[in-house]
């Protein structure tokens, strides 16, 4: 199973650093990163491998979660497939 994660907030240092130590924590493997700076706004999608994750999803979610609301940020953990569906016409 793949997850999208989402993470948008004012741009800092170890953004990047932090959620994929959490996803190695929980041996989630990036496949692939996009991400930018929108004059002081951090953005970034993650699609990351969730089949050998070593915590449930909703676990996984909850650490990322945890790191937006610390720092503060907006990150957002959902499914492949919902965020597909989500945005197909």
């Amino acid at each position: 199973m793949r997850a999208i994660i989402t993470v948008v907030g004012k741009d800092m240092v170890g953004i990047l650093a932090k959620v994929s130590c959490v996803c190695a924590e929980s041996n989630v493997n990036v496949i692939e990163v996009t991400q930018s700076i929108l004059q002081d706004m951090f953005c970034m999608i993650m699609l990351v491998d969730c089949e050998k994750c070593s915590v449930d999803f909703t676990e996984f979610s909850d650490k990322v979660t945890k790191i937006g609301e610390e720092m503060p940020l907006s990150i957002h953990v959902m499914h492949e497939e919902i965020f597909n569906s989500m945005h197909r016409i």
